[in-house]
C-alpha cells in the first residue's frame, strides 16, 4: 500500500543501498497514466527497467513533493516530484509521484534483486 513520503525513513534507506549494486526502475510519464487538459494532448515518457548501477552518496531533499539523487561516479540519477513510498517494503525501495487524481507521473524504484519483467515488453 502506498503513503506519504517519510523523508526520515527514505533517507534511511537510500544509505543502505549506498556503495552496493543495485537495480534501479525508473519512470515519468505523461501518457496513459497522467490526466491531460486544454487542446492539444501531448504524449511524453521515460522507462528504464533493471539498469545495474552504484552509487557513492544518495540523498531526498524538498518538503514534498521531493527529489531523490543519486551520485554514480561518472554522473547522477535525479528524480522530482515524488510523493509516495511503498510502505510495505523492506528490502526494496518504492517511490511514485502521483498527481491530483492519483495517477502515477513518475516512479523511482531501487532493489539488490532485478525487477520483475511484464510479458510482451519486447
Amino acid at each position: 500500500m502506498m503513503k506519504l513520503i517519510d523523508k526520515t525513513e527514505v533517507q534511511r534507506m537510500l544509505d543502505a543501498f549506498v556503495d552496493q549494486d543495485v537495480y534501479i526502475h525508473l519512470e515519468m510519464t505523461m501518457g496513459a497514466y497522467a490526466a491531460h487538459h486544454g487542446r492539444a494532448k501531448f504524449t511524453g515518457s521515460t522507462f528504464i527497467r533493471n539498469a545495474r548501477v552504484r552509487f557513492s552518496h544518495a540523498r531526498i531533499a524538498g518538503s514534498g513533493p521531493y527529489r531523490v539523487g543519486l551520485k554514480m561516479a561518472e554522473g547522477w540519477i535525479y528524480s522530482e516530484g515524488l510523493t509516495h513510498m511503498e510502505d510495505q517494503e523492506t528490502e526494496r525501495l518504492i517511490m511514485a509521484g502521483l498527481n491530483e487524481e492519483g495517477k502515477l507521473v513518475v516512479a523511482l524504484q531501487i532493489s539488490k534483486e532485478p525487477f520483475g519483467t511484464a510479458k510482451g515488453m519486447d
